[in-house]
């Protein structure tokens, strides 16, 4: 064991796909709450019309913000571990996720002892604080429920459209290097993040609200539309950061180790 870990190598692997797996499952849970960006940023909401819906903004769902660092690390670790590498590891956290979702939907179901709101509330809090502080929340198992429980086409739709994001990013990203070869990392990587996001962005929609809630084709093409929009300016925006990130594990790996697993990785695929 120790000199598997020893392996600079095999670190960067843990390391990279631990932080990998972590944002694709936090994505997931943080994603039940729509937040204005405008309003988070201290201005009034935009009013677009696309596709005849009108009043649209940019109202998104906070696992966005997570989203685009994910696929940042695909193109980091399809780097130097190949496509095998991303895929073990995006087979591995949609496993993960599906996990995540079963263990809560059985803490769900489990019947809430009497005192339990009351045993997350501030002990410093006078009596009357208290009862302010549970008539907003209510009911504490409701809201939790309410909170974790997310819909099984939400949830259905968020993993395939991770997984098939994740398969067209690898592909794009190979197939943009195999004309360029080591030069415009900018290109492969911002390049297979948008094309990736643009799949995800609507796949999610078509399964989770298309298919699972009735919506309408033109108000899934308006709102996937959105979504792409802000995916693509924050994968933009982001594209000094994989420089930056390509710079920190060159000088840990050394410059001979980080060309050969460069190298190993796209004769892998």
């Amino acid at each position: 064991m120790k000199n598997i870990l020893s392996d600079k190598g095999t670190r960067l692997f843990i390391v990279l796909g631990g932080f990998f797996i972590t944002n694709a499952i936090i994505a997931e849970f943080i994603g039940v709450k729509i937040f204005s960006l405008e309003k988070t940023l201290g201005f009034e909401p935009v009013s677009m019309e696309l596709f005849g819906e009108k009043n649209l903004a940019f109202s998104l769902t906070a696992g966005t913000l997570l989203w685009p660092v994910v696929f940042i690390m695909t193109d980091i670790i399809n780097e130097y571990f190949g496509m095998k590498g991303v895929k073990m590891l995006s087979y591995l956290a949609i496993g993960l996720i599906a996990y995540a979702f079963v263990m809560v939907y059985w803490a769900i179901g489990l019947e809430p002892a009497g005192f339990w709101p009351l045993s997350h509330i501030d002990p410093e809090l006078t009596e009357i604080e208290e009862q302010e502080v549970l008539t907003k929340v209510g009911d504490y198992n409701y809201a939790f429920r309410l909170v974790f429980g997310q819909g099984l086409w939400i949830i259905i739709g968020s993993i395939v459209a991770f997984l098939v994001g994740q398969l067209v990013d690898v592909y794009t990203f190979h197939k943009i290097k195999e004309q360029t070869g080591e030069k415009k990392l900018w290109l492969r990587a911002t390049g297979s993040t948008i094309v990736s996001q643009l799949v995800d962005s609507f796949v999610v929609l078509l399964i989770a609200f298309y298919i699972g809630a009735n919506w309408s084709l033109v108000l899934v093409l308006a709102i996937g539309t959105v979504n792409f929009i802000y995916k693509f300016v924050i994968a933009l925006l982001l594209t000094p950061t994989l420089y930056i990130i390509h710079h920190i594990i060159d000088r840990y790996l050394g410059e001979e180790k980080s060309e050969e697993m460069r190298r190993l990785a796209h004769e892998g695929g």
